[in-house]
């Protein structure tokens, strides 16, 4: 089919191209401002100066967040919630998936068992029940209270067991026919040629541990057990900030409130900047998982 080339047709792709590069700008121009706070003297932050570009340049407040015990030890704890939470997510979502993905003559319970994993999307039990249950299942104040409640995320289920769906049967049954059980067959074909969309959930999960906050506010009765977002979120909404126990004089005039948290939130949100770009290739084939293909 040869698609005309109309003055409505460019019309429509150019208003498209005009409203996605606007709303990147839009989301892009606050971490930039961020940045440049960050970088910014504590004059020129206090007085409103920085906008998108860095005021009285300095690393000063940078050099005083690298030094805070606190900042690396809530690092630590995000990256072994990562580590673990990314690693029992996706062996469950695997798992979930597979068997979520045959047809109903093979599956006879899986519209019961899909509809069980739908309620949890839509519904839930309230804070105060999740709240009751991760204490006396003994798991409060550890990093499995930031794990094992999201352990299986019904929204990557789906995007994968559709991937599932749209695999050559064929393959399959060659494997059935050489011997293959279900156990071969998903570790050695269905895994290896789901790579896109295993790096898209990959990345969905990784994000998602990486920026969740508030399950360690309520699930870690310590500030010591704090991710990283968590111990972000608390220094944000703190209004006492003080630096009066600084040694050096010269950063007194250098850092203040605002450039602080800018450079810790930079700090925080630099991992996850980093890795994106690698896995981008992978997630704009996994994003349309759930489309029709010709």
């Amino acid at each position: 089919m040869i698609e005309r080339d109309t003055f409505g047709r460019r019309l429509f792709f150019g208003s498209n191209y005009l409203f996605l590069t606007i709303l990147s700008i839009m989301c892009i121009l606050p971490l930039v401002h961020v940045l440049a706070i960050s970088f910014s003297s504590s004059a020129a932050a206090s007085a409103g100066m920085v906008k998108l570009w860095p005021v009285d340049f300095t690393l000063s407040s940078y050099e005083y967040v690298l030094e805070k015990k606190e900042f690396f030890r809530a690092i630590l704890v995000t990256l072994e919630r990562v580590v673990i939470g990314l690693s029992v997510n996706m062996v469950l979502t695997v798992l979930v998936a597979y068997p979520l993905s045959k047809e109903i003559h093979k599956f006879r319970g899986r519209t019961i068992y899909s509809w069980v994993f739908v309620f949890t999307m839509l519904f839930n039990g309230g804070l105060i029940p999740l709240y009751m249950t991760v204490k006396y299942t003994g798991i409060l104040d550890s990093v499995w209270a930031l794990v094992l409640p999201g352990a299986v995320p019904v929204f990557n289920v789906i995007l994968l067991l559709n991937f599932f769906r749209g695999l050559p049967k064929e393959m399959e049954e060659a494997a059935f026919m050489d011997g293959a059980g279900h156990w071969t067959t998903l570790w050695k074909i269905y895994v290896p040629m789901s790579l896109p969309a295993l790096a898209t959930i990959t990345l969905f999960a990784t994000v998602g541990h990486w920026n969740s906050w508030f399950d360690g506010l309520i699930f870690m009765n310590s500030p010591d057990h704090y991710p990283l977002q968590s111990y972000l979120q608390t220094i944000v909404i703190v209004k006492n900030f003080t630096i009066s126990n600084l040694d050096n004089l010269k950063m007194l005039a250098e850092i203040d409130e605002r450039t602080f948290k800018a450079a810790q939130i930079f700090l925080g949100a630099l991992p996850i900047l980093m890795v994106y770009p690698f896995l981008q290739r992978f997630f704009m084939k996994g994003i349309v998982l759930g489309s029709v293909k010709e």
